[in-house]
């Protein structure tokens, strides 16, 4: 019989792959850094991420991976990132 995972890891384990998985695309120039998927992995993984983070009082990954989620989500919503200058 299998282990019993708690939510709270397992939300972890897929923020992390997602966050990761857009870094390593990314690096490997398969994926856009300024695309909507890599905005979306990073957004949910961050999101994922920091929900662990309040749970388990972890402040300092709460502002971290909040952040992250917030200015991906923003650059979302604000329709085309920006390219550099």
């Amino acid at each position: 019989m299998l282990p019993r995972v708690p939510l709270d890891q397992i939300v972890s384990l897929l923020g992390a792959v997602l966050i990761l998985a857009a870094f390593v695309a990314s690096t490997l120039e398969r994926l856009d850094p300024r695309s909507r998927l890599y905005l979306w992995l990073n957004f949910v993984g961050a999101a994922g991420l920091t929900y662990t983070a309040v749970v388990g009082r972890q402040y300092g990954f709460v502002l971290l991976e909040g952040t992250w989620s917030a200015v991906a989500g923003v650059t979302l919503l604000r329709g085309r990132p920006r390219t550099p200058a």
